[in-house]
């Protein structure tokens, strides 16, 4: 009895300390870009106003991929979106409607294929893989902007529209002048 007792209490110890020294990795929450559905991120501008991100993607996708792996997996490409936007995942071909304010979206079958009205609405019915659409804070387009783009190039977009420079400058002006001022180790 005393025997089995001894086992289960250092069994027992075992586990705890184990358990206890966890790494950061385990413990820490996930980094990355805080994506949401298109249906929340409605929601969230509703009562708190940012701007809207949207990557619009397929699953068949190769560039999007790349993008994923790539460009959205860069630290300053997630640090200013998280500041700055509210992020949406929004896969092009997914069946499920989607309802924002009164308006409803649904997918469109073509054949085994489809794609989703929402899709062909951010894109202005001109649909293609990745396209990262760049909304008000009032859910209004400013921008869809077609292709794979790179950490860096993708940080002068989201930047530019981020900080409304959109409204002061023309993209090229921007570029060469004004991102490089304000991020001159880029």
């Amino acid at each position: 009895m005393r025997r089995s007792a001894y086992i289960f209490t250092s069994v027992l110890i075992l586990f705890l300390a184990l358990t206890s020294f966890r790494t950061d990795s385990v413990t820490k929450k996930e980094e990355g870009i805080h994506w949401m559905t298109i249906e929340e991120a409605y929601a969230k501008t509703q009562k708190e106003p940012r701007k809207v991100l949207v990557d619009l993607y397929t699953d068949w996708c190769g560039w999007c991929k790349v993008m994923d792996r790539e460009t959205y997996k860069n630290a300053e490409v997630i640090d200013y979106i998280n500041k700055k936007y509210y992020a949406v995942k929004l896969n092009a071909e997914q069946r499920e409607a989607i309802t924002l304010g009164s308006q409803k979206f649904e997918f469109i079958a073509e054949g085994q294929k489809g794609i989703h009205q929402i899709a062909l609405a951010l894109t202005n019915n001109q649909p293609s893989f990745p396209t990262t659409i760049f909304l008000d804070d009032k859910f209004q387009m400013i921008q869809p902007l077609p292709g794979y783009m790179k950490a860096k190039e993708f940080h002068e977009v989201i930047t530019f529209f981020g900080d409304n420079y959109n409204k002061k400058e023309s993209f090229e002006d921007y570029k060469a002048k004004t991102y490089k001022q304000l991020y001159t180790s880029k």
